[in-house]
């Protein structure tokens, strides 16, 4: 056919031609102005020529939450040259919280992915992966030469066999053969130099062959009544540091302090002193170090009370009548977002300046995973009702353990609640999740008989339902006056549950 296309003027294109930055979509309309080319060679040279195509779209290891340093990719959900729209899903990060899906945020095709399914520690801003426009040749996409790769993918290291450990030893004074050694305290080397006298003519009766004061003190006594003489040993001339040889490298002293066993080989029997290396997920290191730090920085103040459970089943099993299933640790969300709700001064943070007191009541509760700790986030606890809040805990806590939580989801929070009661554990203290100032930690439901009156004023043992909470507070900002007005509301609100309403 004698027909041709013919390119309009479009500033797109003239973009391209004179190297400005823009879109690098190509528009091709018929036209009675602009360059004229044909379908056949022409058409293939201009659409292969390097200088008209844009630069491919990066995508780079995003930042999904507050804490996150490194991410894992868990999986692509797209794959080479496939075609993506804005807000498609691209791939699974592990992040240092959950598993979160990151979105494509312009329309393409995936020409390249640059770090492979289950890459671990891929730092904040390396390149993943890249997208270019469509029409685009995306089979012959490089990866740029200034982007330098992803860290590797961690693996524990195996260490390369050994036939004998290396000890270094020390270079010391030249011992004198036919004396014996011992291990002095620093109080017995003192008086030995002070008086003259040498440790090999007493006994070492201290632990591990150490030989103390009183040893030393002894010797001084023997001294002083002539049945020992004076004895220094005479110094030695300095010896010149030289190789061990095999013999007295595996000799040792007489009590040798422990060293640090090898690690185990992968696919062995583990040898007397070994160990193994867990490989730890991001979750566990960050859990590690907001833990440290919490524990490090923040005064941690205890307090503890005894709550009757009495009430709440009672309440529970009428609910349960009316097929409304609940728990009782909702009914512990909805007294705490109560008792904040009466007392403010007590849902503050501290954000390293100082106090600051939150306009909002969100309860993070504390759920175990196999990956570690998380604390999804009971929004407006206070204007919830209980139902609604179990079906929340419900919820947050499935896609807690199976890794979907979204960011909103577990970022913030004003006061944190961990219950280890279903573990059968009576009581615990927490640690805070900065910058939160406080924690409760709740233990199990037990029997206790108690002495009570009758409406005669007769005494008599009753069996109550208790329960032990105990709160870790921010000294800095909730003081111990303050924290122990705070749980005597929440018991009052907890022993009666129609203040929840």
């Amino acid at each position: 056919m004698a027909a041709s296309w013919r390119l309009g003027c479009d500033p797109r294109l003239l973009r391209y031609l004179v190297g400005f930055p823009g879109r690098r979509s190509v528009g091709l309309v018929k036209g009675a102005l602009g360059w004229s080319v044909s379908r056949g060679a022409n058409w293939r040279w201009f659409n292969s020529t390097q200088w008209l195509r844009g630069d491919p779209i990066k995508i780079l290891m995003p930042s999904l939450s507050p804490t996150m340093e490194e991410g894992n990719i868990v999986k692509w959900l797209k794959k080479e040259g496939e075609a993506v729209s804005a807000g498609d899903a691209l791939c699974e990060i592990e992040t240092d919280k959950a598993v979160v899906t990151l979105d494509a945020s312009d329309d393409g095709i995936l020409a390249k992915i640059g770090v492979e399914e289950g890459s671990k520690n891929i730092r904040l801003g390396s390149l993943i992966g890249l997208i270019v426009e469509e029409g685009e040749d995306w089979k012959h996409v490089e990866i740029p030469k200034d982007v330098g790769p992803p860290p590797p993918v961690s693996k524990p290291s195996e260490p390369r066999p050994s036939p004998e450990p290396q000890i270094s030893i020390p270079v010391k004074k030249e011992h004198i053969p036919g004396t014996l050694r011992f291990r002095l305290s620093p109080a017995a080397r003192n008086i030995l130099e002070k008086h003259s006298l040498d440790a090999s003519q007493g006994t070492a009766t201290g632990p591990r062959g150490i030989f103390t004061k009183e040893d030393a003190l002894k010797l001084v006594q023997l001294k002083q009544t002539g049945k020992i003489t004076e004895s220094r040993p005479t110094p030695a001339p300095a010896a010149t540091p030289t190789a061990p040889s095999p013999l007295q490298a595996t000799a040792g002293p007489s009590y040798p302090r422990p060293v640090i066993p090898p690690v185990s080989t992968p696919g062995q029997p583990n040898a007397v002193g070994t160990f193994t290396e867990i490989p730890a997920s991001n979750i566990r290191r960050v859990i590690a170090k907001r833990l440290t730090e919490s524990k490090s920085t923040v005064p941690h103040a205890y307090a503890t009370a005894d709550c009757d459970l009495g009430a709440v089943l009672k309440v529970r099993q009428d609910l349960v009548k009316d097929d409304i299933k609940v728990s009782v640790n909702d009914f512990i969300i909805k007294a705490a977002a109560v008792t904040l709700k009466q007392m403010p001064d007590v849902n503050v943070s501290w954000d390293g300046e100082g106090p600051k007191q939150l306009p909002f009541i969100d309860i993070s509760v504390a759920v175990a995973t196999d990956k570690g700790l998380l604390t999804p986030i009971i929004k407006d606890a206070a204007a919830k009702g209980i139902q609604e809040i179990a079906d929340s805990v419900k919820a947050l806590s499935k896609k807690a353990r199976d890794g979907k939580l979204l960011p909103e989801e577990y970022q913030g929070g004003s006061f944190s609640i961990s219950n280890l009661g279903m573990f059968g554990i009576d009581e615990f203290t927490a640690v805070i999740n900065p910058p939160q100032a406080c924690i409760l930690a709740v233990g199990r439901f037990r029997p206790v008989l108690k002495l009570t009156e009758d409406e005669e004023g007769n005494a008599k043992l009753q069996q109550r339902q208790l329960i032990t909470v105990t709160m870790s507070s921010d000294s800095r900002v909730v003081d111990d006056e303050l924290a122990t007005r705070f749980l005597k509301s929440f018991k009052a609100n907890l022993e009666n549950p129609i203040r929840l309403a």
